[in-house]
């Protein structure tokens, strides 16, 4: 699998990422062992978790397969702290929490270190200098080798990302940003994007296939296995079930049609080859779906064909993100 270098820095990351979401508790243990050896065969290197996934258990799961399975060294192992189960106050952004997750993350997963350490969103209610600090704290120490961001909006990432570059003391560039991104989900596009590319970092896109939309399983009805079956997932489902969205995936079927290949080979060719975007993190019930995931390393949409499926998804771009000239 070909290699790419994570934003603005020496990390080199497989230009797929598996992701754990489901680990510990849709996906057993035996079905993450065989997509842990199936994605380490296929050439993947970046492993994407989070403290919160499966209550932890994805971290736990995880840590217990890495060298039984596939040697540590061989792996860029991502996780992610500051989502906290609390109605409340759902993002502890505290350097607190950070750094106490960060020492409850590694222990479950049984490393002195994770490759990528990233904040799971932004949290109003902590100064983000103080958050920002515990990035620092975390690669000073050797903890963390690189760390990053996740759904950080457009002037959030780009405050953070400036705070990190500015001259004076010791701090860590931020190497990336995990956003959702696919062909139904383009928002990162107005601001996001533009940031991440200018201040040097990698787009990691979550959820690239639509939350399953783009695979065309939904297209007649609900499959009794899938996630929008299922009482906890349906609502993360339901919003790209509507008449845009049916659009979109009926351009993706009939470029599949075209080129002989499957809907999700598509769909995950076409934002893995978007400017600014290093890895789509792609999660799987068990192997053999994962492995038609991984397929799509063969898979380079024609122009012609992208830009087809570029005017179908487009979303509407006004002031003040659109060049205010051309208005």
């Amino acid at each position: 699998m070909e290699q790419r270098h994570l934003g603005r820095t020496g990390l080199r990351v497989s230009r797929i990422g598996l992701g754990t979401l489901t680990w510990g508790r849709d996906t057993d243990e035996h079905d993450a062992a065989d997509q842990l050896k199936a994605f380490w065969e296929a050439g993947g290197t970046l492993i994407d978790t989070a403290d919160v996934y499966g209550g932890g258990e994805a971290e736990y799961l995880l840590g217990r397969l890495v060298e039984r399975l596939v040697p540590r060294r061989d792996l860029v192992i991502a996780t992610k702290a500051g989502s906290v189960p609390d109605p409340d106050r759902r993002v502890d952004g505290s350097r607190g929490h950070l750094l106490a997750a960060l020492d409850a993350s590694l222990a479950r997963l049984g490393t002195d270190y994770v490759d990528l350490w990233q904040v799971h969103a932004f949290d109003p209610e902590t100064p983000l200098e103080e958050t920002l600090q515990a990035l620092d704290i975390a690669v000073g120490s050797g903890r963390a080798r690189y760390v990053g961001v996740s759904n950080f909006c457009g002037w959030q990432l780009a405050k953070a990302a400036t705070w990190q570059l500015a001259p004076g003391g010791a701090r860590a560039r931020l190497a990336s940003t995990q956003m959702e991104y696919s062909l139904l989900q383009r928002g990162v596009e107005r601001e996001v994007l533009p940031a991440a590319l200018d201040l040097g970092m990698g787009l990691l896109p979550s959820s690239p296939l639509g939350r399953g939309v783009l695979t065309g399983k939904y297209r007649h009805a609900t499959p009794s296995d899938s996630r929008g079956a299922s009482d906890r997932m349906a609502l993360f489902v339901e919003p790209y079930l509507d008449d845009s969205a049916t659009r979109v995936v009926d351009a993706v079927i009939t470029a599949a049609d075209g080129l002989a290949a499957t809907p999700l080979q598509v769909a995950l060719a076409w934002v893995r080859d978007r400017p600014g975007v290093v890895a789509p993190v792609v999660g799987a019930r068990n192997a053999r779906q994962l492995e038609a995931a991984l397929s799509v390393e063969t898979l380079s949409l024609p122009d012609e064909i992208r830009r087809a499926l570029d005017d179908v998804s487009a979303p509407v771009h006004r002031y003040p993100d659109q060049d205010w000239s051309t208005l």
